[in-house]
């Protein structure tokens, strides 16, 4: 018995160990064209260090990454429009997934089935709607039309996720709260909303990854330079008849940052969060 559990063990180590390489490698190798200056077109081999180990690419894209636009102003347009995009899912999908795990209503199984579907199509889909929509709002070319063309196709899922959050609420804490004279915004807000925030935190940040490596939908809505994005600003470069691999690398890395740090500042919510309770029709 000892003998089957330490080959079980060595087997799962083994495994976790495949999974990380799986994972790092590529990453390895983003650095690597990154920082090496010998890298001039397509990388050919794969170095374990740099054989010209330079920050000229780095320093190139602070500067200029775009045409017309600063590292600083593509991240301060990438935090607005995938920030607005988290904060508007979460406002406007708080409250519908609420009420889709409350309270017992006509067409409650046919909205849960048409936010399902919204959840599964492809952002394409939404196109057309969205850009007839925003032109008669005047919006469509504007950084905020963009995040809401994010908010669209990201709130399905929020709501699905702060569903099953709210779900997992015994519904005898709020019944206890109005036995205490709360009202239902009181319990909501003091009881509710509190033990939900782990999975409200994990909508947040898959509402803001969504809307800041997208860059499909970006080109759509954007017609000024200033307005991009970074992940629209790497795609930028795969657009080139001889794109800069290095500099591509080096955006990618320095795109990551603000991610990793937000990851940083949520830890502590999101892995108490993976636990989502069971969800009841």
């Amino acid at each position: 018995m000892r003998s089957d559990s330490r080959r079980q063990q060595v087997l799962a180590y083994l495994g976790l160990t495949l999974l990380a390489l799986f994972v790092l490698v590529p990453i390895w190798g983003l650095a690597y064209v990154a920082f090496d200056g010998a890298v001039k077109g397509w990388p050919v081999t794969f170095r374990l260090w740099p054989q010209q180990p330079t920050l000229a690419v780095f320093v190139k894209m602070w500067e200029k990454p775009a045409q017309s636009a600063t590292f600083v102003r593509l991240l301060r347009n990438s935090l607005f429009v995938s920030g607005g995009a988290a904060v508007l899912s979460v406002l406007f999908g708080a409250s519908m997934a609420y009420a889709f795990a409350r309270y017992r209503f006509p067409g409650r199984q046919v909205g849960l089935f048409a936010l399902l579907v919204g959840a599964l199509l492809p952002p394409v889909a939404f196109m057309t709607p969205l850009y007839i929509l925003l032109g008669i709002l005047k919006l469509r070319t504007t950084l905020l039309g963009l995040a809401l063309v994010y908010t669209a196709f990201s709130m399905p899922f929020c709501i699905w996720n702060m569903r099953a959050a709210f779900t997992a609420v015994p519904n005898e804490l709020e019944e206890s709260a109005f036995l205490d004279g709360a009202s239902a915004w009181t319990a909501f807000w003091r009881i509710t909303l509190p033990l939900a925030l782990p999975s409200i935190a994990i909508a947040a940040l898959i509402a803001f990854l969504l809307g800041y490596s997208e860059f499909a939908l970006g080109w759509l809505f954007v017609s000024r330079g200033q307005d991009l994005t970074l992940a629209m600003a790497i795609s930028g470069i795969f657009e080139d008849p001889q794109p800069q691999w290095s500099a591509m690398a080096a955006l990618a890395l320095m795109m990551t940052v603000p991610v990793v740090a937000l990851f940083l500042v949520l830890q502590k919510y999101l892995l108490s969060g993976f636990s989502l309770g069971t969800v009841e029709s």
